[in-house]
């Protein structure tokens, strides 16, 4: 597994490294010391995108300030959401990918950097937004984008949090980063988080929060709890992700509504990062988060906005669960 210590990181021709503040928006396309046409090539680029990003920040008060940002969930549908409505005529997408992380791992970048991130003003006409699925979950997020940003819509993505935990699960896997099994992750969850959320509302980086929350994610009534503290409800739109795959038009006029934007029909919704795992989750684990997430779901059906409910699945047969499942409490 990669620790934030062990992860590689390539050194551009300029010594900079990845995530060091400013510089590393301007060294977005690293060149590695490979040499050869391909450095040259990659050179070439790096010239052209830190020209760009250097225009991007002298310009940065004559660009909009997004209108709506889709907060979360991690492996719930926010990747495609977020495609599907920066594909209204009257909706830029932000320019550096989905969204800037600014108001979680991002934030000490600046005020300027951020804004820096978005396209520039084109009239009252059309609108930007960014999307991050840590937003939801990060300790400080909230009270950084109410602050700022005093009118913005959020938009929430949420999934079954029981295939959700197994979602992440592999997905951390696949990239490198978890090398416990799933029943073992969950087992040891809050003995790696313990003192994480401290680290992160002190303003440092934690790996575990960002990587190792399975069940913590999945927890959505405390999450939406914080923000309504800070954000008027009405102004949140949580979204069952199951729904909007299985009938992206309906999915979608909602979302058309809650922006104040025209009616527009997609020739086509993809579903992106849909990732297919070949092995199935393990009955006992299963089971398991049934039990452990129906309090918090019965807690999340009583918020405002809340219109859905996940059907729990029947298990499949099983001896018992596992000795490191059978430890867990049913509550955190």
């Amino acid at each position: 597994m990669r620790s934030p210590g062990s992860m590689s990181c390539k050194t551009s021709r300029t010594g900079l490294r990845p995530g060091t503040g400013v510089s590393s928006w301007m060294a977005i396309g690293t060149v590695t010391e490979s040499g050869g046409e391909q450095a040259q090539m990659g050179s070439k680029r790096n010239v052209i995108r830190m020209g760009g990003n250097v225009l991007a920040l002298a310009t940065s008060r004559a660009r909009l300030l997004p209108s709506f940002l889709v907060i979360g969930t991690k492996r719930g549908g926010s990747t495609s959401l977020y495609d599907y409505v920066t594909r209204h005529p009257a909706v830029l997408p932000a320019r550096v990918e989905k969204g800037s992380h600014y108001f979680d791992v991002n934030h000490g970048r600046g005020w300027t950097w951020f804004r820096s991130t978005f396209p520039l003003a084109r009239g009252s006409d059309v609108i930007t937004g960014e999307a991050s699925p840590y937003y939801m979950f990060h300790p400080l997020a909230a009270e950084r984008f109410a602050a700022a940003l005093p009118e913005v819509r959020l938009i929430a993505s949420l999934r079954d949090p029981v295939t959700r935990a197994w979602s992440q699960h592999q997905y951390e896997t696949k990239r490198g980063f978890e090398d416990l099994p799933f029943e073992e992750a969950l087992a040891r969850e809050a003995e790696r988080l313990a003192g994480q959320e401290e680290r992160v509302r002190a303003g440092e980086e934690s790996f575990a929060h960002r990587h190792h929350t399975y069940l913590a994610r999945g927890r959505y009534a405390e999450q939406l709890e914080r923000i309504y503290q800070l954000v008027p409800p009405e102004r949140v739109l949580v979204v069952r992700s199951e729904d909007m795959f299985a009938d992206p038009a309906a999915a979608l006029a909602r979302i058309w509504r809650f922006l104040g934007l025209a009616d527009h029909q997609l020739e086509d919704v993809p579903v992106l990062k849909a990732n297919r795992y070949e092995q199935g989750m393990p009955a006992a684990a299963r089971a398991y988060l049934q039990s452990y997430y129906e309090p918090h779901n019965q807690r999340l059906y009583r918020l405002p906005g809340i219109d859905f409910r996940w059907e729990a699945e029947a298990p499949a047969a099983a001896a018992g669960p596992p000795e490191r499942l059978a430890s867990l409490p049913s509550q955190p």
